[in-house]
């Protein structure tokens, strides 16, 4: 004997239910479905018409079987969904970062050319990430199908302050009173001399910069006054200061890195009389990596910090 549409619809509804709760749901669906199609033959329709209308207006039988057995049809819902993106967002922010930059730090220090330093760092840096975004979300889903207390709550003492513009006049003092320092210790290492040597002190920084690539830091410098004062007739940041101070940034440390890499940024004198017999080139070259990857840090925090500066104007207008 050929199933009714109905019986075949409520036998895919109860097939993955609990056997316990079958014949309650059996019954209530025969019920509500017969109800609905007579319904409809009051109105006119032929019971194959009222029937299938019926029958597809209650849509899939696994969504209905998951709503009787309170099944999530979602990946990570509503309860936990704040936590699963605020977690991630944390750890992609963090830690395949770190990774990618331990790893190019090893592959330096390794003497790897620059090619297989950024594509080790790059490759592994995307793995971690999708490593990060798979196994966080496998745990949030399982916790979501548990039904487990992740134990994070809400409460009033988690509402943020509220969000005061930046203050450029402190702001610009302190960045002005940075570059009169930096200015003052280069000029002083080049007239005067930091490192005392029991007779005339020696410069750190190669006599041989002065005066085009010195010249150059003092023009950068220059420009960091130009973008303080930017900031502070301004009265906040905005799209295109920190796009300035990216390129700011980026300049400063390709003439870090340019001359550390020809070996011209630091006096071989001072080189000689500080280090020589105390540690071997390898050490040294350790060193120059360790200082260059410092200098990057540096000039990314800095553009990252110009730049939610920027965004937090943005938000606050």
């Amino acid at each position: 004997m050929t199933a009714t549409l109905t019986e075949r619809y409520i036998a895919a509804v109860t097939k993955t239910l609990n056997p316990t709760a079958r014949d309650d749901v059996r019954v209530e669906l025969e019920a509500s479905i017969a109800d609905a199609v007579d319904a409809r033959l009051e109105q006119g329709q032929t019971q194959e018409d009222a029937e299938r209308t019926v029958l597809t207006e209650l849509g899939d039988p696994a969504a209905l079987a998951a709503g009787f057995a309170d099944r999530p049809l979602h990946l990570i819902g509503p309860r936990y969904y704040l936590t699963w993106w605020r977690l991630l967002k944390l750890l992609l922010i963090i830690v395949p970062v770190s990774v990618a930059g331990a790893v190019a730090l090893g592959q330096a220090i390794a003497g790897g050319n620059i090619g297989e330093t950024i594509g080790s760092a790059i490759g592994i840096g995307l793995s971690v990430a999708v490593h990060i975004a798979f196994w966080v979300t496998l745990v949030f889903a399982v916790l979501e199908r548990t039904g487990a207390d992740t134990g994070v709550r809400w409460d009033v003492d988690q509402l943020p302050d509220p969000q005061v513009k930046e203050a450029p006049r402190t702001e610009l003092i302190t960045s002005l009173a940075y570059l009169v320092i930096v200015t003052g210790a280069v000029l002083w290492d080049h007239f005067r001399g930091f490192f005392p040597t029991g007779g005339e002190p020696i410069a750190i920084l190669n006599p041989e910069l002065w005066p085009w690539w010195i010249g150059g830091l003092f023009v950068l410098l220059a420009a960091e006054v130009v973008l303080a004062i930017a900031v502070y007739g301004n009265k906040s940041w905005n799209r295109g200061l920190a796009i300035f101070n990216t390129a700011l940034a980026v300049l400063f440390v390709s003439w870090w890195l340019t001359l550390l890499g020809r070996g011209d940024l630091i006096n071989p004198e001072f080189i000689d009389f500080a280090f020589t017999g105390a540690v071997d080139e390898d050490a040294l070259r350790i060193l120059a990596i360790l200082t260059g990857f410092a200098a990057v840090g540096i000039a990314v925090w800095d553009s990252i910090d110009g730049w939610r500066k920027a965004r937090r104007t943005a938000a606050q207008a």
